[in-house]
């Protein structure tokens, strides 16, 4: 059954909002100023982004080749051996020549020409319209993976870094549990995959007497559409997720699939298609409890890194609020929000959680994944799952990255106390 809770927004908490989104900022600029081009370029998510790898490869090769034609056509043969390798001494000076250059900003370096500025931009844009993390997520824990941090309620959590690739923290992450709603996210990406194009965003769907029923029975949590309602393919898209709604993600399996058993299908195909197959299985696109509908934190945080690497599942996930089209049931649309989203923003003072999902069944309890970057703009996922409570769950992401981004911070904050907890449920949180 979905948790509910009353908004209580208030004057205080937009201030708050918008000053720390000025401190941000102000961040984020003066970090930019201090970072060269090259240097920002090679720095965009890391080694997660494989076209900037081979482009910095490339530029730094063009390099290496001038540096040896120069050699060639101003030295003996000897000389032109030595820069290619064959004296040992004559190609370390060769070498240091070019790293001086690329450390001292000389010209071999910095005028670089329009097709690598055009490639750095684009570069840099990718990152931007998506979470840009590694094809290939690892979460397999190495030897210096901590345990997570004790005052996080969570019994499954795990933390991974996408710039390298690794496990950061972890908690029974391999462990099987019920993800509830977090399965949106899957349903959301499976959708964006087989949408056709975002052309198809504008197609409609009239919603059925069969999902609304469905959804009743199950009690579980609705955007509010109407049977005959027609709907925008877009608005079930955010639909499934900022408001968790059972509706909007069964119309959207249907649009996509013809029915239910078939999407579910597709569905699954996508987990063997990720690796996760043996650890992950899905029943339903909606997260209703069934035994054999499970997976692990581990094995969402996969789901999390292929879908903020899509660009139309990122912009639905990262969405705080949105209103779905005026329809004759609803003539000023009906407002959803991702109250995940918008409650851990007023609690995160480092850092930035740009993507999240909760999900809740009394199996499963409170669960959620997210994707954040730090003040460097590197990426992060966490998943964590059981914890005895909506804001529990959202303090536990608070703390994890908190942890991470700013170790004095959350221990400042620990040593002061300052760890009181809200009461309370969370709206379209199931």
């Amino acid at each position: 059954m979905a948790e509910r809770f009353v908004d209580r927004e208030t004057e205080a908490y937009e201030k708050r909002r918008a000053q720390r989104a000025v401190r941000r900022a102000d961040r984020a600029r003066k970090q930019r100023e201090r970072e060269k081009r090259i240097k920002r370029y090679a720095a965009v998510t890391g080694g997660g982004v494989i076209v900037t790898a081979v482009i910095v490869f490339i530029v730094f090769a063009y390099f290496m080749i001038q540096n040896y034609q120069k050699a060639v056509s101003k030295k003996d043969k000897k000389a032109a051996e030595a820069a290619a390798g064959k004296d040992d001494k004559g190609f370390a000076d060769t070498r240091e020549s070019v790293y001086e250059e690329a450390a001292g900003g000389t010209p071999a370096m910095t005028e670089l020409t329009e097709e690598e500025l055009q490639a750095i931009a684009e570069a840099e844009a990718l990152a931007k319209t998506t979470g840009a993390g590694p094809l290939v997520l690892n979460t397999t824990p190495d030897d210096n993976t901590e345990s997570v941090i004790s005052d996080v309620d969570s019994g499954y959590a795990i933390l991974i870094s996408l710039s390298e690739n690794r496990v950061l923290a972890q908690r029974q992450a391999h462990t099987k549990m019920y993800p509830a709603s977090m399965t949106k996210v899957l349903t959301v990406l499976v959708a964006a995959e087989h949408l056709g194009g975002e052309e198809h965003l504008d197609d409609i769907f009239t919603m059925t007497q069969a999902i609304e029923g469905f959804s009743y029975e199950n009690g579980c949590s609705n955007v509010g559409f109407s049977v005959g309602e027609r709907i925008r393919v877009e608005d079930m898209f955010y639909g499934t997720i900022l408001p968790s709604g059972a509706d909007a993600a069964m119309g959207l399996a249907e649009y996509i699939a013809g029915d239910q058993e078939t999407f579910v299908g597709m569905m699954n195909e996508k987990l063997e298609e990720l690796g996760i197959s043996e650890t992950s299985h899905f029943t339903n696109c909606i997260g209703i409890y069934d035994d054999n509908h499970y997976s692990t934190a581990a094995d969402m945080a996969v789901i999390m890194n292929a879908a903020v690497n899509d660009p139309l599942c990122l912009k639905v996930l990262s969405q705080h609020t949105y209103t779905t089209t005026p329809t004759s049931f609803h003539p000023q649309g009906i407002q959803v929000s991702n109250w995940f989203l918008r409650r851990i923003e007023d609690k995160q003072e480092t850092g930035v959680v740009m993507c999240g999902k909760t999900g809740f069944v009394n199996e499963s309890l409170n669960c959620a994944v997210s994707y954040a970057r730090d003040e460097e703009e590197r990426g992060y996922i966490c998943c964590t799952g059981y914890a005895h409570g909506g804001w529990k769950a959202i303090y536990d992401h608070v703390r994890i990255y908190t942890h991470q981004f700013d170790p004095a911070l959350y221990n400042a904050t620990l040593a002061l106390g300052n760890t009181t907890e809200e009461t309370g449920s969370i709206e379209g949180g199931d």
